[in-house]
């Protein structure tokens, strides 16, 4: 049976819950070993590994991220942003019983220093399926603003 529409909203909702709440170290587990978190830069690539991203993370690096998220020693980090996303628009773009790939637009509301900022991105994800339950191995996110200046981001998208 091919993995549902609400299933994979339900585990990318998940997702950004954990992300707005701070549970960083929980959401190491969403992943699997090799998936991979990407933030383009140019808006029409699909050769994430040969251009620049503003992220481009696999195990490490997440876990280098969320260390100086808690850690309070990136100047980025500090004080922490507060952040609420919003999700919608979601639409399957495959399915089986072992894979999803899944499209939804985001919304992203940040709140530092006083100030609140807007993020808004189209988001793919690729499931899969893992003893199961789904896992998250493959993330997307194309800022609407890729190509613009973005300012210091001290969250993960």
């Amino acid at each position: 049976m091919s993995i549902t529409l609400n299933e994979a909203i339900e585990m990318i909702t998940l997702e950004a819950d954990m992300l707005d709440h701070g549970d960083f170290k929980d959401w190491l587990s969403l992943y699997t070993p090799n998936g991979i978190y990407v933030v383009p830069i140019d808006p029409d690539t699909e050769e994430f590994e040969k251009t620049l991203n503003y992220a481009y993370d696999n195990a490490e690096m997440r876990e280098k991220r969320v260390e100086r998220l808690l850690s309070g020693r990136a100047i980025s980090a500090a004080p922490p942003a507060k952040t609420v996303r919003l999700q919608a628009r979601y639409r399957m773009l495959e399915s089986n019983a072992e894979s999803c790939t899944l499209r939804c637009a985001q919304m992203l509301t940040e709140l530092r220093q006083g100030r609140e900022r807007y993020y808004s991105a189209n988001v793919t994800f690729r499931l899969v399926r893992t003893d199961g339950a789904l896992k998250i191995d493959r993330k997307i996110v194309r800022l609407l603003t890729s190509t613009e200046a973005l300012t210091a981001v001290s969250y993960i998208l």
